[in-house]
């Protein structure tokens, strides 16, 4: 890590608090968490991008998962349709003369 300069900042009491919940909730300290805030504004990227940012994760996890549900229920119903194709197979006169998967 580069050489770090000590620098004093004043924060309501809000924000140091909301800063310490997140640094232990993430395992880090408050002073990475105001690095890794001060670089993003930096990068140029808002408070109000972060937010729609986060707003269209959360959208497309929901989507995500609802297609996860649909193709798993597809799945059950493909198997189940091998499983009576089989069965169909193993009915059938010419079952021993049919190609094993």
């Amino acid at each position: 890590m580069a050489t770090l300069q000590l620098t004093q900042i004043y924060l309501e009491p809000r924000q140091k608090a909301a800063l310490q919940k997140r640094a232990k909730a993430k395992g880090t300290k408050v002073a990475e968490e105001i690095r890794k805030a001060v670089d993003a504004y930096l990068a140029g990227v808002t408070a109000e991008e972060l937010e729609l940012l986060d707003a269209a994760t959360r959208a497309a996890k929901l989507h995500l998962d609802g297609m996860v549900t649909e193709l798993e229920g597809v799945n059950r119903r493909v198997d189940a349709a091998l499983e009576q194709m089989d069965r169909i197979r193993a009915e059938s006169p010419m079952a021993h003369y049919a190609v094993k998967r």
